[in-house]
């Protein structure tokens, strides 16, 4: 009949016999995991600072002083791999839709969140802009549309670029990027427009996209020819002769997409949170100096 082993002795090895591997009960060992003292071969232990981990107690976090999602899998910027890619594009497309919907039925509120520099609505009445403090505008301008065709040609980019590039980097990276590349657009769009030129839309946000994308396949290698086709065709769009277009919120996003995109892909894998949390700061700190400065010159 057989014998159950002394409580605490190991169930791969007799009492006078060598050890075997807990995953493997086929292969000798004299390696033991330094946290949960089970034996493991050489193709089950991972170094640790000191000694060797079984696969089981580096799944868990037991032990190494990190939560267990420090384990998990990450995506190209060191962001969470979750489990729905496109969580934060669908609500950012929702955002826009409602505020799209909110429009048409009361056309009152282009004036109130449409970006301004500083203007008056009617003869005698009271300045309304940026520089008069509504910096809010800046942000609401973002989710604003008037037209049909605008609001779907946005929203098909919004759909295009962003869900992969949200995939790529993570919900919080790509949040970050599409929301300072909406700001640096208004904000170019602030200083070099006229005071009196309104301007709304995701435009700024969408090239930011666009740039981030182009980073993005070039650092993965891929073939460039089709998004510098579909770049080049939204240039030439945006400078057409016919004018109508902000022109300033296209090239604030899209520099300001293509820079943040650099700092979160490139940056070195022991300063990934500080390079990323840097260029994102440095990015929110330029929207601030020129909103500054242009609201110093206009009051």
């Amino acid at each position: 009949m057989d014998q159950q082993p002394p409580g605490g002795q190991d169930p791969t090895s007799s009492v006078d016999g060598p050890v075997s591997c807990y995953r493997h009960p086929g292969r000798e060992t004299a390696i033991r995991c330094v946290r949960c003292d089970r034996p493991i071969c050489t193709d089950c232990m991972v170094s640790a600072s000191v000694g060797f981990q079984c696969p089981d107690c580096v799944r868990q976090g037991s032990g190494t002083g990190h939560h267990p999602a420090a384990a998990r899998p990450r995506t190209l910027a060191g962001g969470t791999i979750a489990a729905d890619p496109r969580l934060i594009t669908k609500i950012l497309l929702g955002i826009n839709a409602a505020v799209f919907l909110a429009v048409l039925a009361n056309s009152a509120l282009i004036n109130d969140l449409e970006l301004l520099g500083r203007a008056n609505f009617y003869y005698g009445g009271p300045p309304e802009g940026v520089a008069e403090g509504q910096w809010y505008r800046l942000v609401t301008s973002m989710f604003l549309h008037e037209a049909v065709w605008h609001f779907a040609f946005n929203m098909l980019g919004l759909w295009w670029l962003g869900g992969p590039l949200e995939a790529m980097l993570g919900r919080a990276r790509y949040l970050a990027l599409y929301l300072l590349s909406g700001l640096a657009g208004g904000a170019l769009t602030y200083w070099l427009a006229a005071p009196n030129q309104p301007s709304l839309g995701a435009s700024g946000a969408i090239f930011g996209l666009l740039g981030a994308t182009v980073v993005l396949m070039r650092r993965l290698n891929y073939d460039m020819r089709p998004v510098f086709m579909i770049l080049a065709i939204n240039l030439v769009i945006t400078f057409n002769p016919w004018g109508g277009i902000a022109w300033q919120a296209h090239v604030g996003g899209l520099v300001a997409g293509a820079l943040i995109a650099i700092g979160m892909v490139h940056a070195p894998r022991e300063r990934r949170n500080l390079v990323q949390y840097g260029i994102c700061a440095a990015a929110l700190a330029v929207v601030v100096l020129i909103v500054l400065a242009r609201t110093a010159s206009l009051t």
